[in-house]
């Protein structure tokens, strides 16, 4: 197994730099060759939300197709499938953003009643409560 900094997926998503993305490329395929999954931590799957919308204006819908598309390759490998799965559907249906979806459904996957938030339009989202 090997891990994938956002940078190498950033790379393969937008393809903005031709020797970059050939290099992740590369580096992706050979690792299917040998037989390795390629790891994406939780953190680097926010990462991603944020430089695609920061760095490159994706829009939100845009940010959930990456996430959709991440979802299904073949290959990779997730800390929680389920939870990202989880995330990226919920990320489609409401106006809440990936990450703090993210950290609800890991809460919910080990067991939390709910996820406290001072962020009253985050609180409305089911699994949510607003303190204060």
């Amino acid at each position: 197994m090997i891990a994938l900094d956002t940078n190498i997926l950033i790379r393969l998503m937008v393809r903005d730099d031709p020797r970059q993305t050939a290099l992740a490329e590369r580096l992706v395929e050979s690792a299917a060759e040998r037989g390795e999954t390629c790891f994406v931590t939780d953190p680097v799957l926010c990462e991603i939300e944020w430089v695609l919308g920061s760095n490159y204006g994706a829009a939100r819908l845009e940010i959930v197709a990456a996430m959709q598309e991440l979802l299904a390759q073949e290959g990779f490998i997730f800390e929680d499938r389920e939870a990202f799965r989880q995330a990226v559907d919920l990320c489609h249906q409401s106006k809440v953003e990936f990450s703090d979806l993210l950290i609800g459904a890991k809460g919910q996957a080990r067991g939390a009643r709910t996820t406290y938030t001072f962020d009253r339009v985050l609180s409305r989202q089911e699994g949510f409560s607003l303190l204060g």
